[in-house]
């Protein structure tokens, strides 16, 4: 059973880092036909990257399975700020609000609207609930307490990013599901109205009450198993209003296409990039620290939110790696890095944080 589990395991990992098999189309979508990075069934990133031999996936196979690899857990309780509604409603409707809820899960006040990024609220980063990466800590508010919700953006179709059991719990409560071209596939079978959902190609706006939404490229893939490789689109985000404007990059490797964003929409006032489940494994799905600070750079930002780090193990380096790299990084190359903790409520004005809580001193 142990070795069945660790088996397990080892496969759920290959879903974030780009291991599994090629499959054969089967998701319905829109427009997939029309966009001219979609071919042979399956999408495709803007460069040509190396592929993995089966030697490759059996390495990775065997280091997940033994699970040597030192402090990929926490040594320490993981500080988090709990949210309430009302913590949420006092907020001032004449500005931009942002809190951290964990991973990659974002929640905005835009100017009195409540949107989410990515949310992921489940127990585990995982096809499986019953194993799989779990939890270093829990969201700073729940489901039910949540507001409503405006806009749910969603980046690509990985469990740690389209988590199926956040999005049934939200759909009542959620006006539109904004999301790439093919995981409107995935929200219908799920039971989402079609009326509440919209799909986009890269380089695609839609103009909001509340400013102007874009999806951009980013450098990954996607799939749910090993059946549905590279079938939905993958990408990053660019909120601009009329005061301010925000990148969310989802996940990404390092790529040129950081360079057109910045040039197209930058600067941003705050860039949230995704810093952690890196590896030598996988350095075109996934950035080194270092990296994520040249994309920080090259988007134009003046102020950098690491994400993607510290609340699930996806990858097999330290749990505090990411944070610790990428402040020596931000400051050998004058960055304003912002490290609030989990639901820290930070103003668009002043999106800064300097707070260390991992190193356990501030």
């Amino acid at each position: 059973m142990i070795l069945i589990k660790l088996l397990l395991s080892s496969i759920t990992l290959l879903f974030f880092v780009g291991c599994a098999a090629n499959p054969s189309s089967s998701l319905k979508a829109m427009d997939k036909d029309k966009s001219d990075h979609y071919k042979d069934g399956v999408f495709h990133n803007t460069a040509d990257l190396p592929s993995k031999s089966v030697g490759d996936v059996l390495k990775i196979l065997g280091r997940a399975a033994v699970g040597k690899e030192p402090n990929t857990q926490p040594n320490m309780v993981i500080p988090v700020q709990a949210i309430s509604r009302t913590d949420l409603d006092n907020l001032s409707d004449d500005t931009l609000h942002i809190a951290k809820l964990g991973h990659s899960s974002i929640l905005l006040k835009v100017y009195g609207e409540y949107w989410l990024l990515d949310p992921m609220f489940s127990e585990r980063a995982s096809p499986f609930q019953f194993l799989g990466p779990k939890r270093f800590h829990q969201p700073p508010i729940s489901l039910e307490d949540l507001p409503p919700i405006s806009k749910v953006l969603i980046s690509h179709n990985h469990y740690d990013h389209l988590d199926k059991a956040t999005v049934l719990a939200l759909s009542s409560k959620t006006e539109q599901f904004l999301v790439p071209i093919g995981v409107d596939g995935n929200l219908t079978s799920w039971g989402i109205s079609d009326d509440k959902i919209t799909a986009f190609d890269w380089w695609q706006e839609q103009q909001t009450s509340k400013g102007l939404v874009a999806f951009t490229p980013s450098q990954h893939f996607s799939g749910r198993s090993l059946s549905d490789r590279d079938e939905t689109l993958w990408g990053s985000w660019v909120i601009k209003t009329p005061t301010f404007s925000l990148y969310f990059s989802g996940d990404s490797g390092y790529f040129a296409g950081f360079k057109d964003i910045g040039n197209k929409y930058g600067p941003f006032d705050l860039t949230m990039v995704e810093t952690g489940a890196y590896d030598k494994a996988w350095p075109y799905k996934h950035m080194r620290p270092e990296q994520s600070v040249q994309a920080h750079i090259d988007l134009k930002g003046k102020v950098m939110m690491p994400i993607h780090n510290c609340t699930f193990n996806l990858a097999f380096h330290p749990w505090n790696d990411p944070l610790d790299r990428v402040l020596a990084e931000a400051i050998k190359r004058d960055v304003n890095l912002s490290t609030p903790e989990f639901g820290q409520i930070l103003s668009i004005s002043d999106p800064t944080s300097k707070k260390r809580w991992w190193q356990k001193k501030y």
